[in-house]
C-alpha cells in the first residue's frame, strides 16, 4: 500500500527536479530503453518490405504492416506477463532488472541473426522483455507518491520526457547508421543503448523504495508448478500453430488485437470480482472502463507512426532537405522533440493549476478529439504524386499528435496508479497497456486499408470517429468523476 510515509514531501527529501530523487534511475533506465526500442522500430518497417538489394527483406507491405502492429501489440500485451511476474513472484524491482535483459538479447538477434529468424527471436524478445520493463518502471515511479501528492502528475510528465529522449536520439542515430552502415549495425546500436541504461539500472536499483522489492500478493508455492505446465503449453500451441500456417504474417496483427480485447475483458472480470478490493475501490475500476476504450481509439491512430506515416514519408513525403534526402526513420524523431519541448510545458501547467485543472476524464475526451482532427489535417496533402506532401506540413500534422499524446499518454499514466486497488496496483498499470496493446494492433490492421489512392476516405473517416469517441467520453465525465469517488 502507497502512503505518504513512502513519499515524503518536497520540503523533507532530495529531489530530482523537484521530485523524489528515486526518479532519476527510472528516468535513466527508461530513455535509454525507449532509445533502443524506437531506434529499431523506426528502421524496422522499411527493412521489411524493402528489397533485398536494398538490405531489406523484400516482404508483402501488408504482411509487413502486419508484423510492425502484431509487435507492438506484444509489446504491450507482454505488460501482463510482468505485471503478473511483479504481483505474485519476485516483485517490480527484480522483474524490471531481468526484463531489461532480454530486450538487449532481442536487440543483439535482430543485429546478427540473418532474415526472418532475426525478426522471429528478435521481436519476441524485445516485445516480452519491453512489457515487464513497461508495467514495472511506471508502477515503481508511482510508488514515489502518495495518492494525494500534488507533484504526481508533473512528476509522470518529467518521467515521459525521459522516455521522448530516448525516442528523439533513438531513430536519429539509428536511421544515420542504417543509411551508412545497414540495417544490422542499425539493430547492433539499438542493443548497445539498452545495454547502457541496464548498467545505470543496476547501479541505482538499491535505492528504490523498499515498495519496489516487494512482492504484493505471493503466489502459494503449491500453486507454482502447475503455472509453469501452463506456459509451456502455451509455447506449444503457439509452435503448432505457427508451423502450420495459422500464424501467419499477413493475420498477426489481427490475432493480437482478439487475444488483447480478451485478455482486458478477462482482466476487468478478475478484478472487479475479486474479494480482496473494497467497494470504492471497484468503482474507481468500473470508472476506468470508458477511458480504456478511449485510450485504444486514441492509440489505434497514434500508432499508424510506425505503419501508415512511415510507409507515407517513405514514398508520399518529399524529404529533401538543400538536395539531401532525410533518412525515413528521422521522421519518426519529430514527435518527440515536441514532446521534450511541452512535456515541462504540460508539467508546469498541471502543477500551476493544481485541483483547478481539468478532471482526467475532461483530459482523455480532449486528447482523443485532437487526434481525430490531427488526422484530418492530412487531408489537404492528400495526393498520388510520389514524394509530393510538404514535410513541414507533415511536422505540423505530428505537432498535433503531440498535443493530444500530451493530454492522455502520460495522465493515463498517472491515472492507473491511482485508480489501483492495493492488491492489483501493478496489474492495474497492465491493464492501461492493454489498452495500448489493442490500439497498437489495431494499427496494423488499419494500415492493410490505406493506400495512395484512398487517403481522403482513410484518414477523414478514422479522424471523424475518433472526434466521435471523444464528444461521448466529454458528455460522459460527470458520471465517471463520481466513478472514480474523490479521484482526480
Amino acid at each position: 500500500m502507497t502512503t505518504s510515509a513512502q513519499a515524503p514531501g518536497p520540503a523533507t527529501e532530495k529531489t530530482f527536479l523537484g521530485q523524489p530523487r528515486q526518479l532519476s534511475t527510472l528516468f535513466s533506465v527508461e530513455m535509454w530503453e525507449r532509445f533502443s526500442f524506437y531506434g529499431m522500430q523506426g528502421i524496422l518497417l522499411i527493412y521489411l518490405y524493402y528489397s533485398v538489394a536494398d538490405g531489406g527483406l523484400d516482404m508483402d507491405r501488408v504482411a509487413a504492416t502486419s508484423i510492425v502492429g502484431a509487435y507492438g501489440g506484444l509489446v504491450y500485451l507482454s505488460t501482463i506477463l510482468g505485471a503478473w511476474l511483479a504481483d505474485r513472484l519476485i516483485g517490480p524491482e527484480r522483474t524490471l532488472f531481468y526484463a531489461a535483459i532480454f530486450v538487449m538479447a532481442g536487440h543483439i538477434s535482430l543485429s546478427v541473426l540473418p532474415g526472418l529468424l532475426g525478426v522471429g527471436v528478435g521481436l519476441v524478445l524485445i516485445a516480452l522483455g519491453s512489457g515487464g520493463v513497461k508495467a514495472n518502471a511506471t508502477s515503481m515511479v508511482g510508488t514515489l507518491y502518495s495518492r494525494d501528492d500534488i507533484r504526481r502528475d508533473a512528476g509522470f510528465s518529467i518521467y515521459y520526457l525521459g522516455i521522448n529522449l530516448g525516442a528523439f536520439f533513438g531513430p536519429l542515430l539509428t536511421g544515420l547508421v542504417q543509411s551508412n552502415w545497414g540495417f544490422h549495425a542499425g539493430f547492433a546500436l539499438a542493443a548497445v543503448g539498452m545495454a547502457i541504461g541496464l548498467t545505470i539500472y543496476s547501479t541505482g536499483r538499491k535505492n528504490l523504495p523498499e515498495s519496489a522489492h516487494h512482492v504484493p500478493n505471493p503466489l502459494p508455492a503449491e500453486r507454482r508448478l502447475p503455472m509453469i505446465i501452463g506456459a509451456v503449453a502455451a509455447l506449444v500451441l503457439v509452435a503448432v500453430l505457427a508451423l502450420s500456417g495459422v500464424l501467419s504474417a499477413d493475420r498477426l496483427a489481427t490475432i493480437v488485437v482478439v487475444i488483447t480485447t480478451l485478455a482486458a475483458i478477462g482482466y476487468f472480470v478478475v478484478i472487479l470480482r475479486s474479494k480482496k478490493i473494497t467497494k470504492v475501490e471497484r468503482s474507481r475500476v468500473l470508472s476506468f472502463i470508458p477511458m480504456f476504450i478511449a485510450s485504444a481509439v486514441f492509440w489505434s491512430l497514434y500508432q499508424q507512426q510506425f505503419t501508415v506515416v512511415t510507409e507515407y514519408s517513405d514514398k508520399q513525403l518529399n524529404r529533401q532537405i538543400f538536395g539531401w534526402e532525410m533518412p525515413v526513420s528521422w521522421v519518426q524523431s519529430i514527435n518527440p522533440v515536441f514532446i521534450i519541448i511541452l512535456s515541462g510545458v504540460f508539467a508546469a501547467l498541471w502543477t500551476k493549476l493544481g485541483t483547478r485543472q481539468p478532471s482526467t476524464p475532461i483530459k482523455f475526451a480532449l486528447g482523443t478529439i485532437v487526434m481525430g482532427v490531427a488526422f484530418l489535417l492530412f487531408l489537404p496533402m492528400a495526393s498520388t504524386v510520389p514524394n509530393s506532401a510538404p514535410l513541414l506540413g507533415l511536422v505540423g500534422v505530428l505537432f498535433v499528435f503531440t498535443i493530444a499524446e500530451l493530454l492522455i499518454s502520460p495522465v493515463s499514466l498517472s491515472l492507473a496508479t491511482k485508480l489501483a486497488p492495493d492488491v492489483f496496483q501493478t496489474q492495474m498499470v497492465a491493464l492501461l497497456f492493454l489498452s495500448i496493446a489493442l490500439g497498437t494492433a489495431m494499427a496494423g490492421v488499419l494500415a492493410e486499408y490505406y493506400s495512395d489512392d484512398n487517403q481522403v476516405a482513410y484518414f477523414g473517416i478514422l479522424g471523424a470517429i475518433a472526434i466521435a469517441v471523444g464528444i461521448v467520453l466529454f458528455l460522459m465525465a460527470p458520471f465517471i468523476k463520481r466513478l472514480m469517488s474523490g479521484v482526480r
